[in-house]
């Protein structure tokens, strides 16, 4: 009869590094969240992810991924320039994204506690991201919250969308 420790590790969702995933299937899910990121075509996404400080999925089809810089990423990007302005050590976070199916299991919390857990080890002592306030994110919102994010900041962008800057000290 196998351990209960055992059965919990195949029921443990695994962090692959995203470039090891079918660019296709991120897209795919990315697509399903456009409005709360960002459209992703092939050469976009291949540039942010060859700039990444960090890129991780859940699952090599994935569940779930995070793309985020740090302060050494050679990236151009209006949010990571505003924290560049204001921070020395960072990571920001330009996008989490989780499958619908998926939501409610904790991906996004997993993915957070390994990206703090490599900002500590690296010592970057801040995760900054934005959120949307118009259109709003309430999932975005409370995940942020629960997580112990703050607001730093505001900026509205074309066409009414408004975001809000937000950090987590470590």
């Amino acid at each position: 009869m196998p351990s209960a420790a055992g059965d919990d590790a195949k029921l443990a969702p695994s962090l692959v590094d995203l470039r090891a995933c079918a660019a296709g299937a991120v897209l795919a899910l990315n697509e399903t969240c456009k409005v709360e990121t960002s459209v992703l075509d092939l050469a976009s996404y291949d540039r942010l992810v060859a700039a990444a400080g960090y890129a991780v999925a859940v699952g090599q089809t994935p569940d779930a991924f995070m793309i985020a810089f740090n302060d050494a990423s050679v990236h151009d990007n209006d949010n990571l320039a505003w924290f560049r302005a204001r921070h020395e050590r960072f990571y920001y976070v330009d996008r989490v994204v989780v499958a619908a199916a998926a939501r409610g299991r904790g991906l996004a919390r997993l993915l957070y506690a390994d990206l703090m857990g490599r900002a500590r080890a690296e010592g970057r002592p801040l995760i900054g991201c934005e959120i949307n306030a118009q259109p709003p994110n309430p999932a975005s919102d409370a995940l942020h919250a629960s997580l112990g994010f703050i607001e730093i900041g505001r900026r509205d962008l074309q066409a009414g969308k408004i975001i809000r800057y937000m950090r987590r000290d470590l």
